[in-house]
């Protein structure tokens, strides 16, 4: 993996905690992301955590050509900021998770993992605003009916609020399979093709409403 941020500190322990961990390896460390595509093409990681703030190109600018020049790298962005507005900018930018500096070690490890297997990790705190923000703001705003299931809304839901297709699976009493034939579909009617674009849009265009952050189950 690689890691983009400007502060010297926090590269120098998140390289040794991954050291430390037997799964995981640092390819690349940078203090800024203005040479993103040639720091991806060199390191070719699997998995980029990027910081908002940085000197010359922010974060979010840095997800974007992420995304438009290598679209199979996994982003969790890791930043000291809980407003809604970055988050939903770093999502629709292509980041494939949101966690906090101030996480436990363990707890960004897991979003390492989690993101690189699909899922779209979140911070408690980072969560809760967004469910925040949808309870203030519950409209339904549709441009384009994407006929949607009612089964679809919820393997949807949990998508966005972070939750990997296992843990989706789990929550619905459903297959792993079932899980992966629901994503297609949604992908389809969307017309996205990742789980970041799908998150995206349902964030973007408000396809869910504030009761589909609450399942019932």
């Amino acid at each position: 993996m690689a890691l983009f941020d400007d502060n010297n500190l926090l590269r120098d322990s998140l390289s040794m905690l991954l050291e430390d961990t037997d799964d995981l390896q640092l390819t690349g460390s940078f203090a800024h992301c203005r040479d993103v595509i040639k720091n991806i093409e060199q390191t070719k990681p699997d998995v980029v955590i990027m910081d908002i703030d940085m000197p010359g190109m922010n974060g979010i600018e840095g997800v974007k050509l992420i995304r438009k020049h290598f679209p199979g790298v996994h982003i969790l962005m890791q930043t000291v900021f809980e407003d809604v507005e970055r988050v939903f900018a770093a999502i629709k930018a292509g980041a494939g998770g949101y966690i906090l500096k101030n996480a436990e070690s363990s707890a960004l490890l897991d979003a390492i993992r989690e993101v690189y297997k699909g899922g779209a990790p979140l911070s408690p705190a980072i969560a809760k605003k967004v469910l925040q923000h949808f309870q203030e703001d519950p409209t339904v705003i549709q441009k384009e009916d994407y006929h949607l299931s009612n089964r679809e809304m919820e393997v949807l839901a949990l998508l966005v609020q972070g939750n990997s297709y296992k843990m989706i699976a789990d929550k619905l009493c459903i297959t792993y399979a079932t899980v992966r034939s629901h994503m297609t579909k949604i992908y389809e009617k969307l017309h996205v093709t990742s789980m970041t674009e799908a998150v995206a849009k349902a964030i973007n265009q408000k396809l869910l409403s504030v009761l589909l952050f609450f399942p019932r189950f």
